[in-house]
């Protein structure tokens, strides 16, 4: 069976579970409202357009983020590859940083730029930095050493050993570091705006969830998980296999 039938009617077996047990009252409508409730909900945010401004400002916000954690985790990674002692010293700090979650860094974030627009963008920037920093790293570790000395011998060095040589083999790092890094960044980004003062999807999820408006809540937490996957699979999915593809590497 078609791999998008299937997906079909298991979602669809979602919804009938969870309408027919609203309809029938196997939970109370506070713990989960019905479907209709939350339709209702969306339908009300998007026509007086709060999630449409919530929208534009969370992809603002990610838009700057991610874009300095690339810029960032890219010249972090190559310094980690090509200096030993930053990879000893510095290398330790990102692995260590790499594994603290994003939301802990919001008390630090809202004491050094108080609870605005920055301290949401420091904690995405963070949240994409070290996966991106690390994969490149590795990335340019992995460069066969064979192709720099086979470059060098036809006298490519300098820049030009990283334009022509290093960064193509790196490719396929690059791109899994920038998928891994949108990933993260999202997910930061939804933790910082939680404690925003809006506008922004976690801003409305918050505001949504202290006045009981579980319909809202719910919707917007389908509509960040539909962003997440529409993201990943249909932009990010796609252009790691395809180089992948191209480098030979797809199993």
């Amino acid at each position: 069976m078609n791999p998008h039938i299937k997906r079909i009617i298991f979602f669809a077996a979602i919804i009938a579970f969870w309408y027919t047990g609203s309809k029938l009252e196997w939970w109370m409508p506070i713990i989960l409202p019905s479907p209709e409730k939350v339709l209702e909900a969306l339908v009300t945010g998007f026509e007086d357009k709060t999630l449409i401004y919530d929208l534009i400002a969370s992809f603002k916000r990610l838009a700057i983020g991610l874009g300095l954690s690339l810029v960032i985790g890219t010249a972090l990674g190559v310094l980690l590859a090509k200096s030993k002692t930053a990879d000893e010293t510095l290398g330790t700090i990102v692995l260590a940083f790499q594994s603290v979650p994003s939301i802990v860094w919001l008390p630090l974030a809202i004491m050094w730029f108080g609870m605005n627009e920055k301290a949401v963008i420091f904690v995405v920037v963070l949240g994409g930095t070290f996966v991106m920093t690390l994969n490149i790293r590795v990335g340019i570790k992995n460069v066969s050493p064979l192709f720099i000395k086979a470059a060098k011998t036809m006298g490519v060095t300098g820049w030009n050993l990283y334009k022509r040589v290093i960064f193509p083999a790196a490719i396929p790092y690059v791109v899994t570091g920038s998928r891994l890094a949108w990933a993260f960044a999202w997910r930061a980004l939804m933790a910082g705006e939680l404690l925003s003062t809006g506008p922004g999807l976690g801003y409305t999820l918050r505001y949504a969830s202290d006045f009981g408006n579980m319909g809202l809540v719910i919707g917007v937490m389908i509509i960040i998980g539909v962003i997440g996957t529409i993201v990943d699979q249909l932009i990010f999915q796609r252009i790691e296999k395809s180089v992948l593809n191209r480098w030979g590497l797809d199993s």
